[in-house]
C-alpha cells in the first residue's frame, strides 16, 4: 500500500478518540474504526504518529501500536469481535508458553551464557514467584521440566483477566520474546522495555560474546525486540 494521507491525528469527541488519515477514520482488518476512550489520549496519538511516520510506502512491521488496538478490537473485545472463540483459543496458545518457557532451561556452558542468564532470568523467576505465590521449575538438563497444575492455574487466572487490550499486549510481548514470563513481566510494569529486551536476547548475547556479531542479523533483531516490546509498554501504560 501505499501513503495516501498528508497528516494522520485524532479527531476527539465526548466519547473517546478516532485515529484519522486526513478526514479518514483508521479501521481494523474486521473493518471496526479505531477509537480509543478519553482516558487513552495518549495512546491514541502515539498510534497517529505511527502512521504520521510512514514514508511512500506502507510498512506494516512499522505499525505495532495499531497492531496490538486491531488484535484487541477484532478478536478479544467482547463488544467487537467476531470470533468469541478467539480469546479462549489464545490463551491456550499463550499458556503453552509456560510450559516451555525459555528462561526456564539454563545452561551451565560457557561461563558468560550462566552470566546472562543469573543476571536476566533468574530476577524474572523470582519476580513470579513471589508476586503469585508458586514455585517455578527450571532446569538444566535436556528434558522438558514439568511445571505444577497449580503454578500453571494461577497464572491462567491472572491471564484470563486481562482485559481485550491487555491481552493483545501480551499475546504480542510473548510471540516476541518467546517466553510467557517475560511477556507477563512487561505487561505487569515489573520490568522495563529494555530489561524485557536483554531478557530475551540472553541467548544470542552470549552468542555475539564468543564469536562476534553478524551485520544485518543481531543488529537486525535487537532493534526489532525492542521496538515490538516497547509498543506493548506503551499500550499497557496507557491503557
Amino acid at each position: 500500500m501505499k501513503r495516501f494521507w498528508k497528516r494522520a491525528g485524532i479527531k476527539e469527541e465526548q466519547d473517546g478518540c478516532t485515529v484519522m488519515l486526513d478526514h479518514r477514520n483508521v479501521r481494523t482488518p474486521n473493518r471496526h474504526v479505531v477509537k480509543l476512550p478519553p482516558n487513552q489520549r495518549i495512546l491514541a496519538l502515539l498510534t497517529a504518529a505511527e502512521w504520521d511516520s510512514q514514508t511512500t510506502a506502507l510498512k506494516q512491521h512499522t505499525l505495532p501500536l495499531t497492531g496490538i488496538i486491531a488484535r484487541a478490537m477484532d478478536s478479544f473485545d467482547p463488544v467487537t469481535t467476531d470470533d468469541p472463540k478467539a480469546r479462549p483459543e489464545v490463551i491456550d496458545k499463550m499458556m503453552t508458553y509456560f510450559d516451555t518457557d525459555a528462561i526456564c532451561y539454563h545452561e551451565d556452558f560457557p561461563e558468560i551464557l550462566t552470566q546472562l542468564q543469573d543476571q536476566h532470568w533468574k530476577p524474572l523467576i523470582d519476580w513470579a514467584q513471589k508476586t503469585y505465590g508458586i514455585k517455578i521449575n527450571t532446569t538444566t538438563g535436556i528434558f522438558a521440566v514439568q511445571q505444577s497444575q497449580e503454578a500453571k492455574d494461577k497464572l491462567r487466572s491472572v491471564v484470563e483477566g486481562m482485559d481485550a487490550l491487555e491481552l493483545a499486549a501480551f499475546e504480542k510481548a510473548v510471540m516476541s520474546s518467546k517466553s510467557f514470563l517475560i511477556g507477563l513481566a512487561l505487561v505487569k510494569k515489573a520490568v522495563s522495555v529494555e530489561e524485557a529486551a536483554c531478557a530475551a536476547h540472553v541467548e544470542m548475547n552470549a552468542q555475539i560474546d564468543r564469536w562476534g556479531e553478524v551485520e544485518d542479523s543481531h543488529d537486525v533483531e535487537r532493534e526489532y525486540i525492542r521496538q515490538t516490546l516497547g509498543s506493548v509498554a506503551c499500550v499497557v501504560m496507557h491503557k
